[in-house]
């Protein structure tokens, strides 16, 4: 006894209708696609505007800039001249010094003092550590 043969679906677009391939000759093109997709629901600005946002990283790049602007304001006038931050990533503040003599200073008398004013600024979560470079 044969199986009963199984359906096997065209290949390609699925056949217009009449009424489309007569909308279609009387239009001079086929818009066929474009109202399909203006028969799907409209998605609210604000739920797609999240995920842009998202995908850009804005919120931590909105922390980067809050925190360079801090720097400036918490940390000494003098200071800021030589080591300004370049970046953030995974709690790790990244300051680049202009040289070794500064970096120097920075890291055995003033490294303590910056992290926790950076600390009470922003919190721990956000900046768990400092980590300095020569640029």
């Amino acid at each position: 006894m044969k199986p009963p043969p199984r359906f096997i679906p065209p290949l390609g677009p699925p056949r217009r209708s009449r009424r489309s391939q007569a909308l279609a000759e009387w239009r001079g093109q086929d818009l066929a696609p474009l109202e399909a997709i203006q028969r799907r629901p409209a998605k609210a600005a604000g739920t797609i505007l999240q995920r842009v946002l998202a995908d850009l990283r804005m919120d931590r790049r909105q922390a980067e800039t809050e925190i360079v602007r801090a720097w400036n304001n918490l940390i000494d006038p003098i200071l800021t001249v030589h080591a300004q931050p370049t970046g953030l990533h995974q709690g790790t503040l990244f300051v680049t010094i202009d040289s070794s003599v500064w970096r120097d200073e920075i890291v055995r008398y003033r490294r303590k003092e910056i992290l926790d004013r950076l600390q009470h600024a922003f919190g721990r979560d956000l900046i768990a550590r400092i980590s300095y470079r020569l640029g």
